[in-house]
């Protein structure tokens, strides 16, 4: 149990992948659960070895190959959830929830070329209803203060800042009501 505090208040529904839509760029983009497949490893791996140094925050995602491939292995575990953005066979950007005791921390990364086309709310949405589908009540996250393409991004999808007391900003949202403490 942790002492972030979480609004009374549920979110609003998200619609859980499988989805598709056009980006801003007039690119089709399908949203999908991660399949565990190499091939998808694959992709992933690609799309984070290409990843501009500049837009790596809070030490994620890795740098280096191998890094990147431990870092997946341990966030594309059973336990997490993970939601891909495609662009036909090349991944646009990926989110995962973690398990963090009574909660879930969310990360979410999407490639420089696709960025500021919309893809970012969406994946999130997605994510977030893959989330709620899939039991997690509570979600939160830690974004650099001083982002603030990152910051609107997660107050535009319903997530609240719950501390800023350090140079991040601790942000979180519900999906579902709290289970019924009284058994009735």
């Amino acid at each position: 149990m942790s002492d972030r505090t979480f609004s009374d208040a549920v979110a609003d529904p998200y619609d859980a992948p499988p989805l598709s839509f056009t980006d801003r760029e007039d690119r089709t983009i399908e949203m999908r659960a991660y399949d565990g497949s190499d091939e998808e490893m694959e992709a992933l791996v690609e799309m984070y070895d290409a990843f501009d140094p500049s837009d790596r925050a809070q030490g994620i995602p890795p740098g280096r190959e191998d890094r990147i491939r431990d870092w997946l292995e341990n966030i594309l575990d059973e336990d997490c959830l993970n939601v891909i953005a495609w662009d036909g066979d090349e991944v646009a950007g990926h989110a995962t929830l973690v398990p963090d005791g009574d909660a879930y921390e969310l990360a979410i990364f999407v490639h420089q070329t696709y960025q500021r086309a919309g893809i970012g709310t969406r994946l999130i949405k997605a994510l977030l209803g893959y989330g709620r589908v899939s039991g997690v009540e509570k979600v939160w996250l830690t974004v650099e203060r001083w982002n603030r393409a990152a910051v609107g991004l997660y107050q535009t999808v319903g997530f609240e800042t719950s501390d800023a007391e350090s140079f991040e900003l601790e942000m979180t949202i519900r999906l579902a009501e709290p289970p019924d403490e009284e058994g009735g």
